[in-house]
């Protein structure tokens, strides 16, 4: 429960600011250098990008692609 907890402030804080630096948002590098990641507690991370938005151009999308422990998703 506290990590699913853990996961819906990391989302939320996501929406609001993809840089909080709570988050501690980084690029990747290697084959994932396309995306980013951020921190939703010790030993979880979750991989995303950032999309311009097709219908509003001064808008941006946070597109989640994998959320798992630091070995499963890098």
């Amino acid at each position: 429960m506290a990590l699913k907890n853990s996961i819906g402030r990391t989302l939320h804080r996501l929406q609001h600011d993809a840089y909080d630096p709570a988050l501690r948002t980084h690029k990747l590098s290697g084959k994932l250098a396309a995306y980013l990641a951020c921190s939703c507690g010790y030993d979880c991370r979750i991989v995303f990008t950032i999309e311009k938005d097709l219908t509003d151009p001064n808008a941006e999308n946070v597109v989640l692609l994998d959320i798992g422990t630091h070995d499963d998703v890098y």
